[in-house]
């Protein structure tokens, strides 16, 4: 995720409500501003925040890199799994 301040943040995306037009973020890592040009640069953090709730107005990127990883599938008692997953995003620039 790109915010408008232009600083990269990675993590686990874990929700997204179209209601309250957030997206919510968890074990998430600040990479600053890196080489994005801005007139505040702000330098990477080593510290993992548990999560982050972000506002969609103020998002300019969202990328999922990897798709979810489900530990259910590992369990040979479990013949089929289904899960729904849904997004609705609209992001305001």
């Amino acid at each position: 995720l790109v915010s408008k301040a232009k600083i990269r943040y990675e993590g686990i995306l874990y929700t997204i409500d179209a209601n309250e037009s957030t997206v919510a973020l968890s074990k998430v890592r600040s990479f600053g501003t890196e080489d994005r040009p801005t007139d505040r640069p702000v330098p990477a953090r080593d510290e993992i925040f548990e999560y982050i709730i972000f506002r969609g107005a103020d998002i300019e990127d969202l990328q999922v890199r990897e798709p979810p990883q489900n530990s259910l599938t590992q369990d040979p008692a479990i013949v089929e799994v289904l899960i729904n997953i849904e997004i609705h995003l609209s992001v305001y620039r």
